[in-house]
């Protein structure tokens, strides 16, 4: 009897054992696959945001060459805002890759005449365009590396993101209505900080599987990008720009 008892412990013993090496076994596979989707959104995502901006590059190039005006307002409101939400209504369908490079493409459109004035207005224009270019490269990667390598989480930066868009973007119609130029700085630098804020927020949200998507991913990090770029020539042309 007492065999017998020791012997139906012993099994459930043995079960309980397997049940544990089982998990273990799924833990570590699940681990696993984690790890592998992630390094798979990462890996789309930088790949599309090199096209993207290369894209971008090419149309801008073209588009200085033809000297093309900056569009309207309501023409830059309804492209940038329409063409944005179009990219993430179709991110999980094929047509997203085309919305992607239709945004992408239209912002270099955009960008084109700005370029062309710093370079037309300031003596040091293509120094100050290259240089801006050089300081977002920078910032952009000493941000995703510093993420990718601590696997840090910054989600919370989130609602102090969002409140401070809303402030940038009110300050800067203020500054386009009353033409402060000192208030345009400020709001540069205001975007600046946002800018580098979201590139940590959006590449964290990667890393810890807040969003798996990689052309929402690819456009989030661009608009961080273009923005870092834009306030940083704005800034650069202020305190060293040499008007003509």
């Amino acid at each position: 009897m007492i065999f017998q008892f020791g012997e139906k412990n012993n099994m459930r013993i043995g079960r309980n054992i397997l049940e544990l090496a089982n998990s273990a076994d799924y833990a570590v596979i699940s681990r696993k696959d984690k790890l592998f989707e992630v390094n798979r959104v990462l890996r789309n995502t930088y790949f599309l945001l090199s096209l993207t901006m290369l894209w971008s590059a090419v149309i801008a190039y073209f588009a200085m060459r033809a000297n093309v005006a900056p569009p309207s307002i309501i023409i830059l409101i309804i492209g940038m805002f329409g063409l944005s939400f179009l990219t993430q209504a179709l991110q999980n369908s094929k047509w997203g890759l085309v919305a992607v490079f239709a945004f992408t493409g239209f912002m270099g459109y955009t960008i084109a005449p700005l370029l062309n004035f710093y370079i037309s207005a300031y003596s040091n224009g293509a120094a100050l365009v290259v240089t801006a270019l050089g300081g977002t490269a920078t910032i952009f990667l000493a941000l995703s590396l510093y993420v990718l390598i601590t696997r840090k989480n910054f989600n919370f930066l989130g609602g102090v993101l969002f409140a401070g868009i809303l402030v940038a973007f009110i300050a800067s119609i203020c500054s386009i209505f009353f033409h402060l130029s000192i208030l345009s700085v400020l709001v540069s630098a205001l975007f600046i900080l946002i800018s580098s804020g979201l590139i940590l927020f959006y590449t964290s949200l990667i890393v810890n599987r807040g969003i798996n998507n990689y052309i929402l991913a690819t456009i989030s990090i661009y608009v961080a990008i273009f923005n870092l770029f834009v306030s940083l020539l704005n800034i650069l042309g202020f305190f060293a720009g040499n008007r003509r």
